[in-house]
């Protein structure tokens, strides 16, 4: 190495850091830090061992059963989203002139928030919404129609919030498979059916994967649609609202970190799962991109 080398090396070395280092920074600031210093809480209990707030957390049913219902919330909205979200990427991922327009207007729910997705489906689907008036007036139904501060108005919610993201995720993903190789399989006499098996499905399986669990882990942290249309003290108890309550009504920060830490290692559960479960369906190249 000559000596303009050795010292062009270190400045190199110099500049890389001035860009990698403030992520590095930001990293340990908002997400390591955070991370260890609340499971690291979890393990001082106000009374009892070390492993007392999980114990205390699983032998109490009322706190173990949050966990059941907001995985009985996550997972059938997640499977909602990225099911409805597919077949509309599939078939949007062809440019026309209408495409722009339809796109801006599924994701336009990312626009106005859980809150106001909560005001309108109260103005809509409550007992005295414009539906339950609607379908009385009509003399379709003449019993109460309940569709909020319940199970279903959250999943509604979770829906009407969560499919836009899935449905640009998916979009990406789509868009950057080349369409020759459907036709080369066109030309082998391979239909629709078969070229979507065969190709864009093994190409989406990555795309499938990351978007699922993605979706998964947002449906998961449910917090504002559990306590406005849902019913915080029942059905819809979740889980962030136990661990709201331990922080900021019982003040037991150390339980709050311990039910933090359950929702992690759970979420972490799925998202393995679903990781392994594309690996076993699929290997190979993570797209067939164009150009």
């Amino acid at each position: 190495m000559n000596a303009a080398a050795r010292v062009a090396r270190p400045a190199l070395i110099d500049s890389a850091w001035l860009l990698v280092g403030p992520a590095v920074l930001f990293l340990l600031m908002l997400f390591v830090y955070p991370f260890l210093y609340g499971f690291a809480l979890s393990f001082q209990p106000l009374e009892g061992g070390r492993l007392a707030n999980y114990q205390n957390f699983f032998a109490d049913s009322r706190a173990w059963r949050t966990l059941v219902t907001t995985f009985g919330l996550a997972l059938p909205v997640t499977v909602i989203n990225v099911g409805l979200a597919l077949p509309i990427a599939f078939r949007l991922r062809r440019r026309t002139r209408y495409q722009r327009w339809i796109t801006a207007l599924l994701v336009v729910p990312i626009t106005l928030g859980t809150v106001l997705i909560a005001d309108g489906m109260l103005t809509y689907f409550g007992p005295r919404g414009w539906l339950a008036q609607t379908l009385q007036l009509v003399h379709l139904y003449d019993g109460p129609i309940r569709l909020t501060h319940n199970y279903w108005g959250v999943l509604i919610s979770l829906v009407i919030s969560g499919f836009p993201f899935a449905f640009l995720l998916l979009l990406s993903y789509v868009t950057g498979i080349d369409p020759v190789l459907a036709r080369a399989a066109a030309t082998l006499g391979a239909n629709r059916f078969n070229q979507f098996r065969h190709i864009y499905l093994p190409l989406l399986a990555p795309g499938l994967a990351i978007t699922f669990c993605l979706a998964f882990v947002q449906a998961f942290s449910v917090f504002p649609s559990a306590v406005l249309v849902g019913a915080p003290s029942g059905s819809t108890r979740v889980i962030s609202i136990a661990a709201y309550e331990a922080a900021f009504e019982n003040y037991d920060y150390a339980m709050a970190s311990t039910i933090a830490m359950i929702m992690g290692f759970a979420q972490l559960i799925v998202v393995a799962a679903v990781l392994a479960l594309r690996r076993a369906f699929y290997r190979g190249p993570v797209s067939g991109g164009k150009g």
